[in-house]
């Protein structure tokens, strides 16, 4: 049975669905069959990010409501084989999906994925509780701003009380990614520092996204920046995040660009 991976947050333009694509890419990279799930129901924007807006047939809803079975809306990477796209309806609201559905399609696909990556929208509603309810594990992912990091402890709360394993006396494996983040602003004060977000939300850093205008390129070419640019710093911290899903431990670093030195180590580890 594959895993379910949540990839959510408060705050809206954090970077969950650029976060998502990148991560499943990284992932399908290492051998593992890996479909992303849009539940941002009524806006849709993972199949931009993934290129894939002009293939879109059938969606999530289609398949809750039984208009289409789950392989017609299953929309299959053209760059790497072993990653698919679930997308979301960009006509309908979020009312139309309803927990019997979301736990079906979740059930069958980790009977057919190594990983289910459900791409969270913004905020604490209806959608963002069906995306986290099924899940196994979380990337919860923030800004290093204090309004970001909040709405990120607000999330930690819901994945506790809200979710199948909680119901069940079980916790959701949590992760934190922190994204956009830029080392030089940070030491002088204009954003939080990695240590202090760290302390906040007190749960394991996964990965450390740098601010990085090759992250909003590849968005704009609609392609994973895993996909587009692996070696790019970015590329590489989505790469690194991923080996700590698969149970790697590895050094968290800052990665900077190949032009730079390659990054400040921290002193703790993934869990």
């Amino acid at each position: 049975m594959g895993q379910v991976l949540v990839v959510t947050s408060g705050k809206g333009g954090v970077g969950k669905t650029t976060s998502a694509a990148a991560l499943g890419a990284a992932l399908a990279e290492s051998g593992q069959n890996v479909v992303i799930i849009d539940f941002d129901v009524g806006l849709r924007n993972l199949d931009l990010v993934m290129g894939a807006e002009r293939r879109v047939v059938f969606d999530l809803i289609n398949v809750i409501q039984g208009q289409a079975k789950l392989p017609q809306a299953l929309i299959r990477d053209k760059r790497q084989e072993r990653l698919y796209l679930l997308p979301a309806s960009q006509t309908r609201d979020k009312d139309a999906l309803t927990e019997r559905g979301v736990a079906r399609v979740i059930d069958d696909l980790r009977a057919t994925f190594d990983w289910v990556i459900c791409d969270s929208p913004a905020g604490i509603e209806r959608g963002a509780i069906l995306a986290m309810q099924h899940a196994d594990i979380a990337a919860i992912v923030t800004n290093p701003e204090i309004s970001s990091v909040r709405d990120s402890d607000r999330i930690i709360g819901l994945l506790d009380a809200k979710t199948e394993k909680a119901k069940k006396g079980q916790q959701v494996v949590k992760h934190l990614l922190v994204a956009r983040y830029d080392e030089s602003r940070a030491s002088s004060g204009d954003m939080l520092q990695i240590e202090d977000i760290v302390e906040i939300l007190s749960i394991p850093l996964l990965g450390i996204i740098p601010e990085s205008e090759q992250v909003l390129r590849a968005s704009n070419l609609g392609s994973p920046i895993t996909i587009c640019n692996p070696e790019s710093a970015p590329g590489r911290a989505y790469f690194s995040a991923a080996k700590r899903l698969n149970g790697e431990v590895i050094p968290i670093t800052i990665p900077r660009e190949r032009n730079r030195l390659f990054g400040r180590l921290l002193g703790g580890r993934a869990a």
